[in-house]
């Protein structure tokens, strides 16, 4: 993500050398790493031969960076789902539909990352295995393959109404720009946040409602946009500070290298950011208290806690913590829209009950 995709496991390795030099890259002397190895464990293992280069393409054997992907459309899709009282299956259905949409644009976005990056990566120890740096997928292959993504992209797309179509596809500009942001700017993790945060939108729309003609949904939509880009910055800060060495040797920019020294109070101010524009989002559309201390509480307890236990020096705890943070905080937060959404579907019926109930008494 930050630097050249951020969606794979962290390795301690550093840059290695290469038979070639490329323009994008400096030429780097350093020790020989071990040949390509096929995957004996995972999902992928069990994949014919010919399909794996194409499965570690799209990272499916790394799905952190879809949960990230996903989290947004699901934290809208409830919110709107409490504002317009959508029944559960239709709430379930569409999820689900946001769950592979996810799955795919993620794979597309990492497939798009690594068509960039092709003349970089071979110089990178822990990227020069990646099926464009070792040859196992040529860049054509590439290039239609990630029209194949698209496509199925698009296909998903069409399942939601058709006002989703206007709200969804400008987001490929997103997609398509960010892996230049990290080559000529020190922020790309914002750029990244407005590309990974942009489900935040979706799911009004998906729900039948109009963001731009509805003032109330206009609002909430726009606060939670804001909170969930301020959760992306924040966690692909820490990620970032993984590659902070190789970053520096091969040029590509991020905010951990810009703000190294001030990385906890960025993080600190992100976190009041991502809560407190969660808080005004469900003011926006009327949230009960359960998401007050449900959402909004647990996202500033499991922000906090990350930020006082991870350790920026070291690569296995930025790691953990951007791999675990998605479960906690993003999590965190669903629980408390679900339990909202809920409490808001059954009470009526519990009205209804308390008005039999005094019928009852009154006789």
């Amino acid at each position: 993500m930050a630097s050249r995709d951020r969606l794979r496991p962290p390795s301690n390795n550093t840059l290695t050398s290469s038979s070639s030099t490329t323009s994008s890259a400096p030429s780097i002397s350093l020790p020989r790493v071990a040949s390509y190895q096929l995957p004996s464990t995972g999902i992928v293992s069990y994949l014919p031969h010919s399909w794996i280069p194409y499965a570690e393409l799209v990272r499916l054997d790394k799905p952190t960076g879809t949960y990230y992907l996903f989290f947004p459309c699901i934290f809208s899709t409830m919110t709107a789902a409490t504002y317009t009282s959508s029944h559960p299956f239709t709430v379930f259905s569409t999820s689900v539909l946001f769950l592979t949409g996810a799955l795919i644009m993620r794979g597309a976005g990492c497939t798009i990352n690594d068509l960039w990056d092709r003349n970089l990566d071979p110089h990178v120890q822990r990227t020069r295995h990646r099926p464009l740096a070792r040859g196992a997928i040529s860049p054509f292959k590439a290039v239609a393959f990630t029209g194949v993504q698209l496509l199925a992209g698009l296909g998903i797309l069409l399942q939601f109404p058709t006002s989703c179509l206007y709200y969804g596809i400008p987001s490929l500009l997103l997609v398509l720009t960010y892996p230049l942001a990290k080559r000529v700017t020190h922020y790309p993790q914002f750029v990244l946040g407005l590309t990974f945060s942009w489900g935040a939108i979706m799911g009004f729309p998906a729900l039948g409602v109009d963001v731009l003609t509805d003032s109330v949904a206009l609002k909430t939509v726009a606060a939670l946009y804001g909170s969930c880009v301020s959760w992306t910055v924040l966690y692909d800060m820490i990620y970032a500070h993984m590659d902070i060495k190789d970053d520096v040797l091969v040029g590509i920019k991020s905010i951990a290298l810009r703000h190294e020294n001030q990385t906890k109070a960025i993080l600190s101010a992100l976190s009041t950011i991502q809560v407190g524009l969660l808080a005004v989002a469900g003011s926006a559309y009327g949230a009960g208290p359960i998401f007050y201390f449900g959402s909004c509480g647990s996202a500033a307890v499991t922000l906090g806690l990350m930020i006082w236990k991870v350790r920026l020096k070291e690569v296995t705890s930025c790691w953990w913590w951007f791999k675990n943070g998605a479960w906690l905080t993003g999590g965190g937060i669903a629980t408390g829209l679900l339990a909202d959404y809920f409490i808001k579907m059954c009470r009526p019926s519990m009205e209804c009950d308390e008005v039999l109930w005094e019928d009852e008494l009154s006789k």
